[in-house]
């Protein structure tokens, strides 16, 4: 079963086209990637799986079947943030509660119970505390993750995780998303650039290209790396500069 559809799809800014004829299909359960180099798009797909952005042509229908950009709630898909998107005001507890304040009516206790077992899940126990400043980059992503998790969505979607973690805090967000996938099923959409983790976790990939203005490559991100023919792909895979 799909948790993502995406059909013939046209998304940009001022009715210009960033991105067109965009066609894939994202399974139940599994580790998806969208990848390409800088520019390619990638952001602007993002912000158009989770409904911040209406198509210009096409549509997108996610877990439950509701067109992204009509969304008025979000029980089915948990978004986080290349920041973590945490408020700095708050305690990491505070943050992950948010959502459950929002969209749920259970009282303050039960609250405080699921916002444990969040951060317990992510391995940030005894940090509830915590101000997003007083925790390490790691530390907030992991919080920003148990924050998606709060309303126990079918669907996770990661912008660039790694981003500004070194690569062994790095690896264990790798593990942290392959830990939650297996015990949970959750579905994960990642957006990265980061060889190291898509030639690790993932399990299905598109790659998106600027001046093609759509996707290029797909299938299994290592199957890729092996075997591409076009040399957009095996530039990327080889970390290999474009020729002048």
């Amino acid at each position: 079963m799909a948790v993502i559809e995406v059909e013939d799809l046209a998304i940009g800014y001022d009715d210009e086209p960033v991105l067109e004829h965009l066609t894939f299909e994202v399974a139940d359960g599994d580790i998806f990637f969208v990848i390409g180099g800088s520019g390619s798009g990638k952001s602007t797909l993002l912000r158009a799986l989770v409904g911040l952005l209406p198509p210009l042509r096409g549509r997108v229908r996610v877990a439950d079947g509701e067109s992204a950009a009509a969304r008025r709630a979000p029980p089915s898909l948990g978004v986080v943030f290349q920041s973590g998107g945490l408020f700095g005001s708050m305690t990491l507890a505070e943050n992950v509660a948010l959502p459950l304040e929002a969209w749920t009516d259970l009282d303050a206790a039960a609250i405080e119970t699921i916002v444990c077992s969040k951060l317990d899940l992510v391995g940030l126990r005894g940090a509830e505390h915590r101000l997003p400043a007083e925790a390490s980059g790691g530390m907030v992503k992991r919080a920003g993750i148990a924050r998606a998790l709060a309303l126990e969505p079918r669907l996770l979607v990661l912008d660039e995780p790694s981003a500004g973690l070194d690569p062994v805090v790095s690896a264990e967000i790798d593990d942290l998303v392959l830990a939650l996938n297996r015990s949970l099923g959750t579905t994960f959409v990642i957006v990265s650039h980061e060889l190291a983790s898509i030639l690790t976790i993932g399990r299905h990939c598109i790659m998106l290209d600027r001046e093609a203005r759509g996707i290029i490559a797909r299938g299994d991100p290592r199957q890729l790396a092996a075997r591409a023919e076009d040399p957009r792909v095996r530039r990327f895979f080889d970390r290999m500069p474009a020729r002048r």
